[in-house]
């Protein structure tokens, strides 16, 4: 269920439970080629981000005191349970999101869904087979902004 916010912000009230939740990022290659300079640094200030790449490189610290590691998709992952410790691991990107869940080792999605159209775009479940149980109702936002989460179920896991 989102947290609301005493003003009634549904927006406000999961972005702070999503910021509350960051331990680490795994981030898809092109979404940290688009995003390093709107952000500043990583995404989340002081929170480590592992980019998935086959273009490896020297780790990079953000403007914000986070870092960037780049590695291959399961030592990122790997890599970002183990900095994360208790809290989430958030993925950004479409198309590394879609390997993570082909690959079994997303536990929950989260779709942010805008009524924008942008272009073509990534398809995040195409050509994935994974079953998704709706967790809550969706919740709109401002600006009909749809909020969904969804549990993944893994082979004999209810």
């Amino acid at each position: 269920m989102p947290v609301v916010c005493q003003d009634g912000g549904v927006d406000t009230g999961i972005r702070r439970q999503v910021d509350a939740a960051a331990g680490a990022t795994v981030i898809g290659r092109r979404t940290f080629d688009l995003g390093l300079v709107p952000w500043g640094g990583t995404p989340w200030p002081g929170v480590p981000s592992f980019v998935v790449t086959h273009r490896t490189r020297q780790d990079l610290l953000g403007d914000n005191g986070g870092t960037f590691a780049f590695d291959g998709l399961e030592a990122a992952v790997r890599r970002a349970k183990e900095a994360a410790g208790d809290k989430d691991v958030l993925v950004l990107g479409a198309d590394v999101a879609r390997q993570l869940l082909g690959a079994g080792l997303l536990d929950e999605v989260w779709l942010h869904l805008v009524p924008l159209l942008l272009g073509a775009g990534t398809p995040l479940f195409g050509g994935v087979r994974a079953e998704l149980v709706p967790e809550g109702t969706p919740v709109t936002g401002a600006a009909s902004v749809t909020h969904l989460r969804y549990r993944v179920l893994k082979p004999g896991r209810p």
